[in-house]
């Protein structure tokens, strides 16, 4: 049985998490988990540094016109907060610092980082 092609969305996508795992990993970040499910919810990156764990959601766009941040609806990081509550559950976070971040990778440019994005609460 053959794998089911990759849209040109989902190779963007890609090529966004790629470029953001290396932009953290040149600023001293490990890379803990890559497109990370927990049921049906996923976090794009888990990355730590020092006593902070962060979960990096990515959106990656060819338009820049609207902000990638401003897709990062509600539901969207309820699932990302949900998501990181289950890994932490799993791996252990007692005594860490945990964040939540937005990177904002456009096809052709800079990154935009957004640490602290939105709250876990």
């Amino acid at each position: 049985m053959s794998r089911p092609r990759k849209t040109k969305q989902r190779r963007t996508g890609d090529r966004g998490e790629r470029r953001t795992a290396f932009y953290l990993m040149l600023r001293g970040y490990r890379i803990l988990e890559r497109n990370y499910t927990f049921g049906h919810k996923e976090i794009d990156i888990i990355a730590s540094k020092g006593s902070v764990i962060a979960f990096v959601e990515v959106k990656t766009r060819a338009d820049m016109s609207v902000a990638p941040q401003a897709s990062v609806t509600e539901k969207k990081r309820y699932n990302v907060i949900q998501a990181a509550k289950g890994w932490c559950m799993q791996n252990g976070a007692e005594g860490r610092i945990i964040r939540f971040d937005i990177a904002e990778v456009p096809v052709k440019g800079r990154i935009n980082y957004i640490k602290n994005a939105f709250s876990g609460q």
